[in-house]
């Protein structure tokens, strides 16, 4: 499955909001320095899709704000 998701680094709390498009808005605590807020935004997807971290993959956007997530969701 792939997700388009809008990362806003340095929010006061943490939330994923969906859109009526099927798109994700992820607020991270995490500053976007040294893959901390790319390496948040697996957290809480992979917390948000019950997978594994290693089912969560960044397909495009990894220092941009705007991202192609792959999800691999074990049927």
């Amino acid at each position: 499955m792939h997700k388009k998701v809008k990362v806003k680094p340095n929010s006061k709390q943490q939330k994923i909001e969906e859109q009526s498009d099927g798109s994700l808005i992820v607020y991270l605590k995490s500053p976007p320095v040294d893959g901390k807020a790319n390496e948040e935004l697996i957290k809480l997807l992979a917390e948000k899709f019950d997978v594994p971290k290693s089912h969560i993959r960044i397909k495009s956007g990894l220092s941009s704000r705007q991202k192609l997530i792959e999800i691999d969701i074990d049927t």
